[in-house]
């Protein structure tokens, strides 16, 4: 039952992350897909890669290479109807075995965190556990889970592929330098094939700018965030509802990516800008057409952002994460010792320098698999042909209206 609503959950799509930032894997555990829907490994391989790509990453990049390893949920290549599980061998595990045994160990060679850093989960979490230092916060805390949800949300896309919908991201701003204009979807979906990513941004002499930016701080030891954009096309009318608050197509997809780490803020559509303007530059105006999106109903512009009352209306859905600078820093800031409670400088653990476009991979998942699991509360199905029909039906629904 859910608390805060007290009502009995009934949602299709449930999911759950485990494991370590050193541990021995991360494991990932996705319930709830409707059997026969093909898995490709290339495919979640490729997802995992993005994640890892990006000017400003840390030493931690040049030792893992992710890749799914399916244990249960997919047979010959399609998924089953029964809960989908999957590893992430962590290859860093080897020089941690000994420091972070499941058994009791040797504690003299257990590393310590032994200050809390500014703006990270560190203090927070050694309170709440009573953990006398930081190590057991941050190897949960930290982002190198995200790469177990960028596992199951490569299948939620799978998924809404088969629907019509693709979700991509790109980067908006790194520190001061930002796009000033919305950038058109044909140009996002370019980025997806590069080789190389440096910051994911669809302009290049902006993304030079920023990694000029980037540059700057890594000589000075610092670290920089900054605005990613996940846009979700070709969804359909009415996923999502207006009639509960906890069941508001924005107020979930804000939580999903409020939930990744570093993302202090959430914009849906022109959410920001809007607020300081008149009306009439903010309402998208509707008018009636060829049924391009599956209505007929269009828009001139989407500063809706593909939702309105809390229901998507047809548009490309648009969400923007504002990304706090990672919080360890090269140059630590001041904090206080766990056992003596003087001052010292944060502890330092290898980081990155700046994660804007892995955050907006990161994204992209959470974005998927909560229109996943919206769509599957709205079509059902325990297999991909019945969800289908029900899609389809619904789609002619709409083309009837």
């Amino acid at each position: 039952m859910d608390a805060a609503s007290g009502k009995i959950e009934q949602l299709m799509l449930r999911y759950f992350t485990a494991g370590e930032s050193h541990g021995e894997a991360l494991v990932a555990f996705l319930s709830g897909l409707p059997a026969g829907l093909r898995v490709e490994q290339a495919f979640l391989d490729r997802e995992l890669w993005r994640r890892q790509q990006g000017f400003g990453r840390g030493g931690r990049m040049k030792i893992e290479r992710d890749t799914a390893h399916i244990l249960s949920g997919v047979r010959h290549g399609r998924t089953i109807g029964s809960p989908i599980s999957i590893q992430l061998e962590n290859k860093d595990w080897k020089n941690w075995q000994e420091s972070l045994p499941v058994g009791e160990g040797d504690p003299a060679r257990h590393k310590r965190v032994a200050s809390p850093r500014p703006g990270h989960a560190d203090l927070a979490g050694a309170l709440k556990y009573n953990f006398p230092e930081a190590r057991y916060v941050l190897e949960r805390a930290s982002a190198r889970e995200s790469a177990a949800r960028v596992a199951i949300g490569a299948l939620a896309k799978t998924f809404l592929r088969e629907l019509g919908v693709e979700v991509l991201s790109h980067v908006v701003a790194v520190g001061n330098v930002a796009m000033q204009q919305e950038v058109p979807w044909e140009q996002i979906q370019g980025l997806y094939s590069q080789e190389e990513i440096l910051l994911n941004c669809a302009e290049k002499e902006t993304e030079q700018r920023m990694k000029d930016e980037v540059d700057k701080v890594l000589k000075t030891g610092d670290s920089l965030g900054g605005v990613f954009e996940v846009v979700a096309r070709g969804v359909s009318p009415g996923l999502g509802t207006y009639a509960q608050w906890d069941e508001r197509l924005d107020a979930l997809l804000a939580a999903a990516v409020m939930s990744l780490q570093a993302v202090k803020a959430v914009e849906i559509g022109s959410g920001v800008t809007a607020a300081a303007s008149p009306g009439s530059a903010v309402h998208d105006e509707i008018s009636y057409g060829k049924p391009e999106n599956r209505t007929g109903f269009t828009r001139t512009r989407n500063n809706a952002g593909g939702i309105e009352g809390g229901v998507s209306n047809g548009e490309e859905i648009r969400v923007r994460g504002y990304l706090k600078p990672i919080s360890t820093l090269r140059r630590p800031l001041k904090s206080v010792d766990f056992s003596t409670r003087q001052p010292v400088s944060a502890a330092y653990e290898r980081s990155d320098v700046c994660v804007v476009p892995a955050a907006g991979v990161g994204a992209e998942a959470m974005v998927a698999l909560t229109l996943a699991r919206c769509a599957l509360d709205k079509f059902g199905g325990d297999s991909m042909g019945e969800t289908l029909r029900n899609f389809q039906g619904y789609c002619l629904q709409l083309k009837n209206y």
